[in-house]
């Protein structure tokens, strides 16, 4: 059993997905938080921001720095796009590993990248490197990686519910969908109109319909699970909750004779060695606070009245599995650690 107590770093850690990287590491028993970086705050005591964390740390935001980064045994970056492209060069140089929450790296296409984020990427060489952090499908390729590409959040939902399926040839190439709906920390710790509980509360809505950031990446994922190219019409909706993503999807079967204790049996044996994914009961409807808090993604399948279409159920807490979580859970085999090391804490109630 490992005993060496890992050293951590985290760029841009005054956002939610920082302050849940420092939640969740304060109680891992072999990673400790030695820097934590912000260009606006440093100086600030983390415990005077976070509240949360008094008595877990004594440390105060630095400005970002190689020098004392490279000192981590690993480096999260949870940081908007644009951020840690930046300094992803140097740090590779430095023999620095790398977990990245940000969408840098996830596009293996940089002209896709491009386009979907309107600006220049700065070092498109290292996409071939970064290995796509979703660690039930590429647990051996993050092991050996220096550079993780942490899936994002609606992603995370989507393709774990679909991938099974598709890798099995069950769902027809076209007509896959994706309606998800996330709670307003989806949006970042920023001061946003639409944020504000009196403009969110008491209501529901659809936005991106159009297009959204998250499809290339949820294309290029089942493309991978397919084996050929797939396209999904994925539209995201906006809920009042904190926490959480409940992802339906639907694909038609390839051959409707598939009875439902056939695809049951499908996606129970493809996580079977996976301790992040709990696919229930048939017919199952789990609820978004059953995974808050925690690294978990419930997984739920249907077939509305026996017919070709199937119903995937998924959903995960958008900040946990949808980010930080899924994070720690790269850095665990990363560092050759049990991969449930520190993640093992039941959801919060209620």
């Amino acid at each position: 059993m490992a005993t060496k107590q890992y050293k951590v770093g985290i760029v841009g850690a005054t956002g939610y997905t920082g302050v849940e990287l420092m939640r969740l590491l304060s109680q891992h028993p072999f990673a400790s938080v030695v820097v934590a970086t912000s260009r606006s705050d440093a100086g600030v005591a983390l415990a005077d921001m976070f509240p949360s964390l008094r008595g877990h740390t004594d440390l105060c935001f630095t400005v970002p720095d190689v020098g004392a980064l490279a000192q981590c045994d690993i480096v999260f970056f949870a940081t908007p796009h644009n951020v840690s492209m930046k300094m992803m060069p140097e740090l590779m140089q430095a023999g620095v590993r790398v977990v990245d929450l940000s969408a840098d790296f996830r596009l293996r296409d940089v002209a896709v990248w491009e386009h979907w984020y309107n600006e220049t990427h700065a070092c498109p060489e290292l996409l071939a490197e970064a290995v796509y952090g979703l660690p039930e499908i590429y647990r051996a390729g993050i092991e050996q990686a220096q550079l993780v590409a942490c899936a994002g959040c609606y992603p995370t939902s989507v393709q774990l519910g679909f991938w099974p399926f598709l890798k099995q040839g069950v769902l027809q190439e076209r007509g896959l969908i994706a309606s998800a709906a996330t709670g307003v920390s989806g949006a970042g710790r920023q001061a946003k109109i639409n944020m504000l509980f009196a403009e969110a509360n008491d209501s529901y809505s659809a936005y991106g319909a159009s297009g959204h950031r998250h499809t290339p990446e949820i294309e290029q994922g089942l493309t991978a699970a397919a084996g050929k190219p797939m396209q999904v019409t994925f539209v995201p909706h906006l809920v009042p909750m904190i926490r959480g993503i409940q992802a339906t999807l639907y694909g038609q079967l390839e051959d409707p004779s598939i009875s439902n204790e056939q695809l049951q049996r499908i996606v129970e044996d493809f996580y079977s060695a996976s301790p992040f994914v709990d696919v229930m009961p048939w017919g199952s409807h789990p609820q978004t606070r059953s995974v808050k808090g925690t690294n978990m993604c419930r997984i739920a399948l249907h077939r509305p009245q026996g017919r070709d279409t199937l119903v995937v159920l998924s959903v995960i807490d958008n900040l946990a599995k949808g980010a930080s979580g899924q994070a720690i859970q790269c850095m665990n085999l990363m560092l050759g650690l049990a991969e449930d090391a520190g993640l093992t804490a039941p959801a919060l109630l209620p």
